[in-house]
Parts: structure tokens; C-alpha cells; sequence
């Protein structure tokens, strides 16, 4: 990959950390997506739902507290951007099934968007159980399967493949391996960060500074920008603008959930390798690659289309969706001390503020009219007043 990349530089000269980013990520033959993919204990990076069933359970109770709060819509569509190994997912469709009665007469789908062959291999033998088939040319979908819950699973690689309808978008960790530019403020403006072949090592990678404004300068550095350094994810906007727009027409929801901030962080750029921080400028492909989400930045790109709500750190999220009820209901059930104390770690790792309490947020894209009757300027007193949003306000349990 590295001897790939400084033939590319020495060529065409210095690229953008984006493109630096999806060369190492998901170049086909070498990047780190595309030849591996490490979730899990074995592999670069553990998610939350590799820890514990109960953060997937949460998520689906969400979900469906969102559906039964919009009236309870005929079907749903259950679309996850990067579902990783398939858990968050299958702990979803668990609670779905549970809660099977109330869902009853509600047409349930699933639909994950997904790029790597490996992982779409892997999500399918966990969530079918292998029994999938290719989709015909004709189909959006590559893939297709039925899941262990009866329910139709769908693959495809890209957000705009998958059909419009009333749909329920769940983000978990997706939108901070996007690729980001990145830009610092010097005497003479704004110059974006790029990468060079270190001119001393030749073959070592370094960052520069652009000599001029580059047309990413002059696109995403917001007028009123008080920070020095800036990192912007161009795609992570055009993915919000298409779910605000879907939500805006088809009604539905979009959860993210991830580290970041609301706009207030500068380099949060690293990597990630048998989970040690890793030097992303060396033996790039090897390293899982990410940068913290700017959640200013996705409600600015929703652009009025949704409402949206948070960024809200993962333990109170978790808190007002009755966490702590549904731990002690696990621990009670549980029958031996290596599962109790598996449960009580995962909570730890969960909702301490050191470990990933107060480092992961959620964030929700909503329609309007869920926050706001459509009239109630009108006459506010004959609306009965719209059911809190789950997660975001104290969930009170019935």
C-alpha cells in the first residue's frame, strides 16, 4: 500500500487527507476495509454492541417507541449504514421479536448498507445463518436473505439503492470513518493539511500545508469559523441531506450514534491497530483510520429539512431509555458469577465517563411534526401534547 502511495505522490504530487483516507481504507486490493475489517476483541477496534447485547436491545426499544409515537406506520424499513458484523442488528431484531404482538400488523424489513464483501459475508452467516442468495442484475440489492426471525434482509452498497418508504436509519460508528479534509488557519488564511512523501525518509509519509487556498478551502471553511484547525467530512453531509430528505418525504428517523463533538474540537485524526493508538501516516491499509464526527456540521447539512435532536452523550441516552432497569433485570436472570461480572464490566465500559460514557453521542433526525403539531399555532389547547422522544428525555416506564 505504502510503495501504491508514494508512486501516486511522486506522480500527481500531495492529495488531501480524505483521499489519503479512502486510499487506505477502501482501496479494493489493499485497504484496511476492504481486506479485513477489525471488529471485535480480535480485530482493531471493539464497538459498543461488541460488548453488550443490552446497547443493541436499547436501540431497538427506540425504534420502537418511535414507531408506536408516529402512529404506528403499516411498514418499516430497518436501514443500517455500516452494520460492522451484523450484532447491533441482530440484538435489534431480538427485541423486535419480543415485542412481536405489538408489531404484529407492522411489514418489517431490513436493509444494510455495505461496501466490504467480507463483512456483508460475515453479517449474512449471523443473521441468516448463511441462507442468503445474489439478487438478479436487475435489483438494486446485491444480496438477499431471510433472518433467523423470519423477517426479509436486503444488502446493497449504497444509501440512494435502497427503496423509499417509511424507514428507520440507525448510524452506529459509521459516519466517523468517512474521509476528512482537513484545514489550519495560517497568516496568510486558510491552507488545507495534505500528505507528502517525507522528502528526508523516503519512505515515510508527512503532512504539508497547501502553498494556496485549494477548492475544499474555499467550499467548507465556514465565514464565521473561530477555530484554528478544522476538519470537515464532505460526505458525512451529503449522507445527512439524503436522510433528512427521505425522512422529510417518507417519514421515519435517523439515529446516529458516535464520537464526536458539536463543533468545537480541532485534530481528532488517529489511528487504530490491535487497539493502540497508531501513527495514521504509517504502513497505512494496516490501521483502521477516524476522525471524531462534528455534529454542528450534520445538523447544519439536514438543512432544515428535519428536526433534529442532540448531540447527547451515550450514558445519559442510555440512562433514559432504562439501562440500569434492564441490568438488573439480566443479573437477576443470570445463573453463574462469570456472566454477572460480564454484564457489570460491559455496563462499566457503557457508561463510564472515562471509558465510553462521555466519549460516544447520539443524535437524531426526526420530522417536524413530531416535535411541533403542524397546527398548533392555530388552537393549542385542543392537541393532546406529542409523546417525548425517547433517549433524548427520561424515558417514564408504564
Amino acid at each position: 500500500m505504502l510503495r501504491h502511495l508514494t508512486r501516486k505522490l511522486r506522480a500527481s504530487g500531495p492529495v488531501t487527507v480524505a483521499e489519503y483516507m479512502r486510499e487506505a481504507l477502501t482501496n479494493p486490493g489493499q485497504g484496511y476495509y476492504t481486506r479485513r475489517g477489525g471488529v471485535g476483541e480480535s480485530g482493531d477496534f471493539i464497538t459498543s454492541p461488541e460488548i453488550s447485547q443490552v446497547f443493541g436491545e436499547l436501540i431497538g426499544v427506540w425504534y420502537i417507541s418511535e414507531w408506536m409515537a408516529m402512529g404506528k406506520p403499516s411498514s418499516l424499513q430497518l436501514v443500517e449504514l455500516g452494520p460492522g458484523r451484523g450484532t447491533l442488528t441482530e440484538d435489534i431484531l431480538r427485541v423486535f421479536k419480543q415485542l412481536s404482538s405489538v408489531l404484529s400488523k407492522c411489514d418489517v424489513s431490513v436493509h444494510l448498507v455495505e461496501v466490504s464483501p467480507k463483512l456483508s459475508e460475515i453479517q449474512a452467516v449471523l443473521l441468516t445463518g448463511g441462507k442468503v442468495q445474489p439478487s438478479p442484475e436487475d435489483e438494486s440489492a446485491y444480496m438477499k436473505g431471510i433472518s433467523k426471525t423470519g423477517i426479509p434482509i436486503f444488502w446493497y452498497r449504497d444509501i440512494q439503492d435502497v427503496p423509499p418508504g417509511y424507514s428507520f436509519y440507525l448510524a452506529h460508528e459509521f459516519f466517523d470513518a468517512l474521509p476528512i479534509h482537513k484545514f489550519q488557519r495560517t497568516e496568510k488564511g486558510w491552507r488545507e493539511v495534505l500528505v507528502d512523501i517525507d522528502p528526508q525518509v523516503p519512505d515515510q509519509l508527512r503532512f504539508v500545508l497547501s502553498p494556496s487556498r485549494t477548492p475544499a478551502t474555499q467550499n467548507f471553511i465556514q465565514p464565521e469559523e473561530t477555530r484554528d484547525h478544522v476538519e470537515v467530512c464532505p460526505e458525512a453531509g451529503v449522507i445527512v441531506q439524503r436522510l433528512a430528505s427521505r425522512i422529510e418525504k417518507d417519514g421515519g428517523a435517523a439515529l446516529v450514534a458516535d464520537y464526536g463533538h458539536d463543533g468545537t474540537k480541532t485534530d481528532t485524526f488517529r489511528g487504530f491497530r490491535n487497539h493502540q493508538l497508531h501513527d495514521v501516516l504509517s504502513a497505512p491499509g494496516t490501521a483502521d483510520l477516524t476522525a471524531d464526527v462534528d455534529f454542528s456540521y450534520l445538523r447544519k447539512m439536514a438543512q432544515g429539512k428535519t428536526a433534529t435532536l442532540g448531540p447527547i452523550k451515550q450514558r445519559e441516552f442510555l440512562k433514559n431509555m432504562g439501562i440500569d432497569l434492564r441490568l438488573q433485570v439480566l443479573l437477576q436472570n443470570s445463573g453463574d458469577t462469570a456472566t454477572r461480572e460480564q454484564l457489570l464490566h460491559s455496563y462499566d465500559m457503557l457508561m463510564n465517563p472515562e471509558k465510553m460514557g462521555d466519549c460516544f453521542n447520539f443524535f437524531a433526525l426526526l420530522p417536524h411534526h413530531r416535535l411541533v403539531h403542524p397546527d398548533k399555532k392555530d388552537k393549542p389547547e385542543s392537541k393532546s401534547p406529542l409523546p417525548p422522544v425517547a433517549g433524548f428525555n427520561e424515558l417514564l416506564l408504564k
